[in-house]
């Protein structure tokens, strides 16, 4: 799972720096053989994506340095943390679900990942095998009980 975000945020800095080497750099030429860059528009929007696009490509780079200290520090052996697999089931009527606890990168709800900062990831983290614990949500309140944990560790991690 580490391995699929970094090769995710990966992917999307290379595009970025490829954008910003070669496509805007050509733009701005463009917009420049435009004449008077006062009134270019097409220049003043090549500039603003620019800039976007280096605010972009440094929060990349944080998260991709994030993305390791992460998996070292928040992934417990014995306890809910990041890219754990825990099944639960709800107290009120049996119903047992899977989740994968993820980055909000890597959330997919069709495959039952979720974010470690939702409501329910944060209920979870830290949790052992028959814990229960209350999610109080805007409609109403649920209680969960841990049945099943897979962590990263157990899992190769990588």
């Amino acid at each position: 799972m580490i391995r699929e975000m970094r090769e995710k945020l990966g992917k999307e800095i290379a595009e970025l720096s490829h954008e910003l080497a070669v496509t805007l750099p050509q733009a701005i030429a463009t917009a420049v053989e435009m004449g008077d860059l006062r009134e270019n528009s097409e220049y003043k929007a090549a500039l603003e994506r620019q800039q976007f696009v280096q605010a972009r490509l440094g929060q990349l780079h944080q998260r991709l340095n994030q993305v390791s200290e992460l998996a070292n520090t928040e992934a417990p052996m014995d306890r809910v943390g990041l890219g754990s697999r825990v099944t639960v089931e709800d107290s009120s009527d049996g119903m047992r679900e899977e989740y994968t606890l993820v980055l909000a990168e890597m959330m997919d709800i069709d495959a039952g990942h979720i974010s470690l900062a939702s409501p329910l990831g944060r209920a979870l983290v830290d949790r052992r095998i028959g814990e229960e614990v209350t999610l109080q949500l805007p409609t109403m309140r649920r209680s969960l009980k841990v049945i099943s944990l897979i962590t990263i560790h157990q899992t190769g991690g990588e």
